[in-house]
């Protein structure tokens, strides 16, 4: 399995470092933290770790940042990694901000600044559990795709129908 990493994003470096240092007491170092002080760094990290091979199961974001606003990034970032989950982390969205992140970028959850520790855990808990049994749904679902297409190519419609198999109209 490759690396696993969480990217956090926000403009002011103190709730980075305490979003790190929750993060990471919370999950026992068993993922890596990754924070970006804004959403053009943002998209460069999450370029460069979909490079190199590392999961991002999930991105933690700030609505309010100088270049781009939160919205934005996970739109943007779900355009390049759509099975990443994101949250927004913000005391300041606005109701269309939430929505259009929602819609367009599939937003996991929204957590207002101060966040209860807690709640934030549980929801980073949460998200890699999500995102590893989407994971695992998508991997078990290609290969029962595979094993059924192997089927027809071996068992013929005319030999079904013989054996009065139900439903075998689908099979090409």
């Amino acid at each position: 399995m490759n690396q696993v990493v969480i990217v956090c994003v926000d403009d002011e470096p103190t709730i980075l470092d305490s979003l790190k240092i929750e993060l990471k007491q919370a999950l026992n170092d068993q993922y890596i933290v990754e924070t970006a002080e804004g959403g053009e760094e943002a998209l460069e990290l999450m370029e460069e770790l979909l490079e190199e091979h590392y999961e991002v199961p999930l991105v933690i974001s700030d609505y309010i940042m100088p270049d781009i606003k939160g919205d934005e990034l996970l739109k943007r970032i779900h355009f390049i990694s759509p099975t990443t989950l994101k949250v927004m982390l913000t005391g300041q969205a606005d109701l269309d901000a939430v929505g259009n992140a929602i819609k367009y970028a599939k937003l996991y959850r929204y957590i207002a600044k101060p966040w209860n520790t807690d709640d934030l855990i549980l929801t980073v808990s949460e998200a890699i559990k999500s995102y590893f049994q989407d994971k695992q749904l998508a991997e078990k679902n290609q290969e029962l795709e595979r094993k059924v297409a192997t089927f027809h190519k071996f068992v013929p419609q005319k030999f079904l129908k013989l054996l009065n198999v139900e439903n075998c109209d689908h099979i090409k």
